[in-house]
C-alpha cells in the first residue's frame, strides 16, 4: 500500500501540480492531506501491514531454474506486493508476462513483503542474494520509512548498505524512489528525492525517481475533473487499483530495460 501522495512533485520533470489545471491541483492537495490523515488515525494501514515473507513472496515457477534464464530480483513493500489485488495483476507480475511475451530470457522473482520498510530490506536481502543469484535486483523501498518519520540518515544507509551486497553479488541495481506530500514539508520532500539520487550516484545503480510517474503522466493527459483517488485507487483511497498498474509498469519499464543490458 502506498500511504504517500500518489501525485507528489517529480525531481527530473516540471512538477506535476504546474501542469494540471487549478481545479486538479486542489484536488491533488486534498488527496495528499487525507491519505496522511488516514495513516495516521490507522497504523496498520502504513504501506500494507507486515506480512511474513511466506505470504507474499511470489517467485515465477522457472525463476529457481538452472535453466539460460536470467533474474530479475524484486524487493518492496506492498506496492508491490499485490495488496488488495488477485494474483497476478500487479505490476511485478505484468513485467514478468512483458518479458514472456517478447520471448526475453529473464524471469521475475518478487519477494516483496507489505509494510516493509529499508530495514527489513537489508535483513532480507543477504539470504535473497545468494538463494536467487539475480542478475538485476529491483529495489523499492523506502516509502514507509517516510511515512513513519524515520531519520533519512537511516534509510540512506540501509540502502546504501543494500547497493553494497548487490555489487558484491555481481547484480545491477534499479531504485524506485518515493516521495512524500507537500505537507511532510518541502525540506522533508528534498531530503528524500537526494537520498535516492545520492546512493544511485555513488554506485552507479539506476534510478526511477518516483515510482508513480507512469501513473501520474497517464492521469495528467485524461480530460474531466473527477477525483483520481475514486477512479485509480481502491476503495481505501490508497492502494492503487489493478489498473493503474499497467501505468505504473510503463513508467519503470524503459530504465529497467537499460539495467537490463549485458
Amino acid at each position: 500500500m502506498y500511504c504517500l501522495s500518489t501525485f507528489a512533485l517529480n525531481s527530473r520533470s516540471a512538477p506535476f501540480f504546474e501542469r494540471c489545471a487549478a481545479v486538479h491541483q486542489r484536488l491533488l492537495f486534498a488527496l495528499a492531506w487525507s491519505l496522511v490523515i488516514l495513516c495516521l488515525l490507522h497504523p496498520a494501514l502504513a504501506c500494507g501491514a507486515p506480512s511474513s515473507p511466506s505470504d507474499n513472496t511470489l517467485a515465477s515457477s522457472s525463476s529457481e531454474s538452472q535453466g539460460p534464464y536470467k533474474k530479475i530480483l524484486v524487493v518492496g513493500d506492498s506496492l508491490s506486493a499485490e495488496y488488495g489485488l488477485i494474483k497476478g495483476q500487479g505490476w511485478v507480475a505484468l513485467l514478468e508476462e512483458k518479458l514472456k511475451a517478447e520471448h526475453r530470457s529473464w524471469r521475475v522473482i518478487n519477494s516483496s513483503i507489505s509494510g516493509d520498510t529499508t530495514s527489513g530490506g537489508l535483513a532480507r536481502l543477504p539470504a535473497l542474494l545468494a538463494t536467487h543469484r539475480p542478475q538485476v535486483v529491483v529495489l523499492e523501498l523506502g516509502a514507509n520509512d517516510a511515512l513513519r518519520g524515520l531519520d533519512l540518515k537511516m534509510t540512506q544507509s540501509n540502502l546504501q548498505s543494500m547497493a553494497k551486497l548487490c555489487q558484491q553479488a555481481h547484480a545491477k541495481l534499479l531504485l524506485l524512489g518515493m516521495q512524500v506530500p507537500p505537507n511532510y514539508g518541502r525540506q522533508y520532500n528534498e531530503d528524500l528525492k537526494a537520498t535516492y539520487v545520492l546512493v544511485t550516484q555513488q554506485h552507479r545503480s539506476m534510478l526511477v525517481p518516483f515510482f508513480f510517474q507512469g501513473l501520474v503522466d497517464h492521469i495528467a493527459k485524461l480530460p474531466g475533473s473527477q477525483d483520481p483517488t475514486d477512479a485509480w485507487f481502491q476503495a481505501d483511497r490508497i492502494h492503487p487499483l489493478a489498473k493503474a498498474h499497467p501505468y505504473i509498469l510503463q513508467g519503470i519499464w524503459p530504465t529497467l530495460k537499460n539495467s537490463m543490458k549485458d
